[in-house]
């Protein structure tokens, strides 16, 4: 059974550009429909998340979703809201990048069920690979005027006098090849509707027009609105980078903390994008939130269910463990519960002094471990009297100046957490 693609997608705040008489199309029977996604690295990152969530509403509303693997266009570079060109990557890595996102894009999509709607990926690097400069400029080129692709907005914006760099002639054939994507696909299997960012309208109507102009078809195109902050810094980017979907690139842990940190704003507005959940779910969640702000419902919600989809939910409990060691109550067992790279994320920026695997060996007593040692004390005076306050934890619990630490204490065989009240928290990383 069709169910109304467009109408769920309007609801949830994920149209930005829709040609004429889409609905009406994707109502009178299953269709076809392809994002095209950028293998430039072997892994998705949280900005590719909106593209693979409209393909998985596609495919529930009971159509066939396709995602394209950008090849042959990742060779080239996508001039859309650049200000550079991008490296040209070699055909292993590209077969490489493409092996793993298809693994990381079939926790969302149903690839391998003999159901008429499976999802398909597709590479355009194997139609483009032989197709000759000659031929293309002959059978695709000459359809579409120079005139058509100046006016486009990404081409405009590179050509502009505010654009420190021009534009190469292989960038601003970009759009040629992204067309004649849509036109193969068109041809081969049938597929009538391009989705993408809102920055890839004029690639996508450039397809369109392909279809109409050298086959006489009929090609439609919808975008949804590029992902935006309400403080105005960059969707998806942290200090350290990308937020990406490999646990091995991004942790679950900062990846839980990335969502678990929104603004009240982009919570509302990310939980309907970025979440399967129905619109009674979350109108009520938002009526929750809205009564009592401060208890973060919407950002633990939206954290919880994208965690778990991207990961799982042992990930997910993980992930809400190590938060609650620094801002709930938490024992040795679950500080030494955490593998070392949630460790380490979860007290990054914590003070961190090595010391010798033998002192721990020998026994360190707690003086020398918090002053001479750890040098996160000034002196011997201050430890012993913040050991007698009774204010010093090692992994969380209360210890005596009488405390001797040693191997036992080792989170991980190689950390030590030490606290002095709440909040000042210190660790010994032995070497």
């Amino acid at each position: 059974m069709i169910k109304n693609f467009v109408e769920e997608l309007t609801w949830r705040g994920m149209i930005q550009d829709i040609m004429p008489n889409t609905e009406e199309h994707l109502m009178e029977a299953m269709r076809m429909a392809y994002v095209g996604i950028d293998p430039t690295a072997d892994s998705l990152h949280i900005g590719h998340l909106v593209g693979v969530m409209g393909l998985k509403h596609f495919q529930l509303a009971g159509h066939k979703p396709v995602a394209l693997v950008g090849g042959a266009t990742g060779m080239i570079g996508d001039p859309s809201g650049k200000s550079a060109e991008r490296n040209l990557l070699d055909e292993a890595t590209l077969r490489h990048n493409q092996d793993a996102i298809k693994e990381q894009l079939s926790r969302f999509l149903d690839f391998d069920s003999d159901a008429e709607n499976a999802a398909l990926i597709v590479n355009n690097y194997d139609w483009m690979k032989n197709f000759s400069f000659l031929e293309f400029i002959r059978d695709v080129g000459k359809h579409i005027t120079v005139n058509y692709m100046m006016a486009k907005d990404s081409v405009k914006k590179r050509l502009s006098s505010e654009a420190s760099v021009g534009m190469s002639f292989t960038e601003f054939t970009y759009q040629l090849v992204q067309g004649f994507d849509f036109l193969q696909l068109y041809r081969e299997k049938q597929c009538t509707l391009q989705m993408g960012g809102s920055d890839q309208w004029g690639n996508i109507t450039t397809g369109t027009e392909l279809i109409r102009r050298i086959d006489s078809g009929k090609g439609y195109a919808l975008t949804w609105p590029l992902i935006t902050k309400a403080d105005g810094t960059k969707f998806g980017k942290t200090e350290g980078g990308n937020i990406w979907l490999d646990a091995n690139r991004t942790s679950p842990y900062k990846f839980y903390q990335y969502w678990l940190n929104t603004s009240d704003i982009d919570a509302e507005k990310y939980i309907k994008i970025f979440t399967f959940l129905s619109k009674d779910d979350i109108t009520a969640l938002i009526e929750e939130h809205q009564q009592a702000p401060h208890l973060r419902v919407l950002q633990k919600r939206l954290a919880e269910e994208i965690t778990t989809m991207v990961h799982s939910k042992e990930d997910l409990d993980n992930a809400v463990k190590a938060s609650n060691i620094l801002f709930g109550k938490s024992t040795s067992e679950d500080l030494k519960a955490l593998n070392e790279q949630t460790f380490l994320d979860v007290f990054d920026g914590v003070p961190l002094t090595q010391i010798n695997k033998e002192d721990i060996e020998n026994g360190l007593d707690m003086i020398a471990a918090l002053a001479e040692k750890g040098n996160f004390l000034k002196s011997n005076s201050e430890a012993r009297r913040a050991l007698k306050e009774n204010s010093i934890s090692v992994n969380k619990e209360k210890v005596k100046d009488d405390y001797t630490l040693t191997n036992a204490d080792l989170i991980n065989k190689k950390f030590i957490l030490l606290q002095r009240g709440k909040k000042n928290y210190f660790v010994l990383q032995i070497i």
